[in-house]
């Protein structure tokens, strides 16, 4: 802090500020020191363990709240933890010797009805429980909060990681095992001199890894068995026999060239494109139908299918393929293809309901997205940023919604977009001819039931000896309810049932019949509009931009949309290696294609990697790292190299 003083003394300084001038100096003296002087065993087990032990285990429910404190029993200072509380009655620490501490009992929970954390699913393991023993038996320091902060910047195991920042300094220059940070390591080959034989580097890696653990590898398949698998492999269907022993004779005369032709053969048959898309639709959670209660069918998402097999039958390169699907629309939007790319946006559930919440339904479908990209292409779980920093992994909680903020102009729309040439719509004149007679006779179902309603209300009328009049003409004359009969008079069950049937039947025909139009299920740029879409098709506004609200994106607090705080701009994640360099446009319009550059990029540690793993894991049943979708330190880490 600076304290103003005057330009200009005409007199010497008073003994007084002299003193305070003094006392400063020595307090500043005292705490450099205290700062650099190496700390003790328990301190740093309090600063690097203990206390962070006690944040996420216990201060909720002892200490963060002095209105909320359970059991009278405080635990944010030394001398509140070490009494133990009113309703325990008693110390809770015995200094110098935590074997005999009733908080090393109770976190053991071995202390009957005082086990601490209460929940089973939350108790401590047994490490960190002897962590908080070792603590008392040095003494229980509890250092100030500077020298916490100092113990834990310098003398944590692990490396920092620059990020954007997280909600608090602790979090900001917390510490990873550098192991758990293997994906955001610039891609380099792995030399696989000296790793062990084979015909490629791949052979030596594996060959490694064998001899590691005394094992040999599998001796060679034999013809029959090498273009079963393969043709599985590629195709999702078994060989022909025939094709089986032209293999064979083939590579009995050049087994290399034999096989080199197959594999060219199967590549380039249409089966593998349709076989080879189903794993890339089960990521991104393909379906027909919206999810939920009412599941409501989407209009011509198998457009988005087929561009799926189309782009694996082409051979299209995958940052070519990152970029159409999620940001097509803003590269060409005259061109049907990229319309329905950019489908992959709305994969996710969708609700559809008169009852549903705006904000909260397009809170639900910005975390979705979120999400998804994070795990499809950069395999990292974002959701676990949502409410705060993430507790593992180098993402805080401004990189979730920096990302989020990306898709904050991001709206759905059904837009008309023409059938292309290589699309089948063989058939759809049939089905649309059978679907319209339903619509017909449900529409006549209706009108009968309809008749049925006014004569069983025109005789509630008779018998009460009232003018007839509609309902609608009643409504408008603002008659008592007392004159109006009692809502539907169906006589029968049957006609009940077939009054409620139909009603639904009538707004699914609607619905249903956008299958048969040539439409793309995508998105465009533009403010938020709420519209009630429960039934109707989402149509694109002539002018995105005239009508809705513009989002500006904010930190929620807890994930709560009504809750926000800090604004942020759009951007990417700040741990990969450029990402806080890189910029991403706050205009309307251009962000996800900012955003698609990035994820495309060959600097982009992850992007490669997640697709590699990904082709490893649908050959092998098993990727190289464990979790395709979470290279995070919680995710199983690569095994070859």
């Amino acid at each position: 802090m600076a304290y103003p003083f005057p330009a200009r003394r005409s007199r010497a300084p008073r003994a007084r500020e002299m003193s305070v001038f003094f006392a400063v100096a020595a307090v500043a003296a005292v705490s450099s020191f205290a700062a650099e002087k190496a700390p003790s065993k328990g301190e740093k087990l309090f600063a690097l363990t203990v206390r962070p032990l006690f944040a996420e285990k216990c201060f909720g429910c002892h200490g963060e709240d002095p209105e909320k404190i359970k059991g009278d029993y405080v635990m944010t200072d030394r001398e509140s933890l070490l009494k133990g509380g009113e309703t325990y009655g008693k110390d809770a620490v015995v200094v110098g010797d935590g074997a005999k501490s009733p908080l090393y009992a109770m976190v053991l929970r071995e202390e009957p009805d005082f086990e601490m954390p209460p929940k089973e699913a939350d108790q401590l393991t047994r490490q960190e429980a002897d962590a908080i023993r070792d603590w008392i038996d040095a003494g229980a320091p509890w250092p100030e909060d500077a020298r916490i902060a100092w113990i834990q910047k310098n003398h944590a195991p692990g490396v920092t990681v620059k990020t954007s920042g997280g909600l608090n300094d602790g979090w900001t220059h917390r510490r990873y095992d550098p192991a758990g940070l293997w994906a955001y390591r610039p891609v380099k080959a792995p030399d696989p001199t000296g790793l062990g034989e084979g015909l490629n580097p791949v052979d030596s890696l594996i060959g490694a890894a064998l001899a590691e653990k005394g094992l040999k590898a599998a001796p060679r398949a034999d013809p029959r068995t090498l273009i079963r698998r393969v043709t599985f492999d590629l195709t999702g269907l078994p060989p022909k026999p025939e094709e089986i022993e032209a293999f064979a004779a083939a590579a009995e005369r050049d087994a290399e060239g034999a096989w080199r032709d197959l594999v060219d053969r199967l590549l380039d048959s249409p089966q593998y494109g349709e076989q080879w898309a189903r794993h890339w639709l089960d990521v991104v959670r393909y379906a027909d139908s919206s999810g939920f209660a009412n599941d409501y069918e989407r209009p011509n998402t198998w457009r988005y299918r087929d561009y799926v097999i189309r782009a694996f039958n082409e051979d299209k390169p995958y940052d070519q393929f990152i970029r159409e699907q999620i940001a097509g629309d803003e590269i060409d939007r005259g061109d049907p293809e990229m319309l329905i790319a950019v489908g992959f946006l709305r994969m996710g559930p969708w609700e559809h309901t008169g009852m549903s919440v705006a904000k909260v339904t397009r809170q639900l479908f910005l975390d979705d997205i979120t999400d998804s990209v994070g795990q499809v292409f950069l395999a990292q779980a974002l959701q676990c940023a949502r409410c705060h920093d993430h507790k593992f992994d180098p993402v805080p909680t401004r990189d979730y919604y920096a990302m989020q903020a990306v898709f904050a102009t991001t709206q759905f729309a059904e837009v008309d977009a023409p059938w292309l040439p290589e699309e089948n719509t063989g058939g759809m004149e049939e089905d649309e001819r059978y679907h319209r007679l339903r619509d017909e006779a449900n529409e006549a179902l209706l009108a009968r039931l309809s008749e049925k309603q006014r004569e069983y209300e025109r005789a509630w009328f008779a018998e009460k000896g009232l003018p007839y009049r509609s309902r609608a003409e009643a409504k408008k004359a603002k008659a008592p309810a007392k004159d109006l009969p009692p809502g539907k008079l169906f006589r029968t069950p049957d006609e009940f049932g077939q009054e409620r049937i139909g009603r639904k039947w009538d707004n699914r025909f609607g619905w249903e019949f956008d299958r048969y139009r040539p439409i793309a299920y995508t998105v465009y740029d533009g403010k938020t509009r709420t519209v009630k879409a429960e039934y109707n098709r989402l149509e694109m506004p002539g002018d995105p931009m005239k009508e809705g609200e513009l989002e500006k994106t904010a930190i929620l607090q807890t994930g709560n949309p009504f809750a926000p705080a800090a604004p942020v701009k759009p951007g990417v994640l700040s741990a990969v290696p450029g990402g806080l360099d890189t910029a991403i446009p706050d205009a309307v319009s251009g962000r996800r294609t900012a955003l698609a550059d990035w994820i495309a990029s060959p600097e982009n540690t992850l992007t490669a990697r997640v697709m590699a793993n990904r082709v490893w894991l649908w050959h092998f049943g098993r990727g190289l790292a464990g979790n395709p979708n979470n290279f995070g330190s919680t995710g199983k880490r690569p095994t070859h190299p």
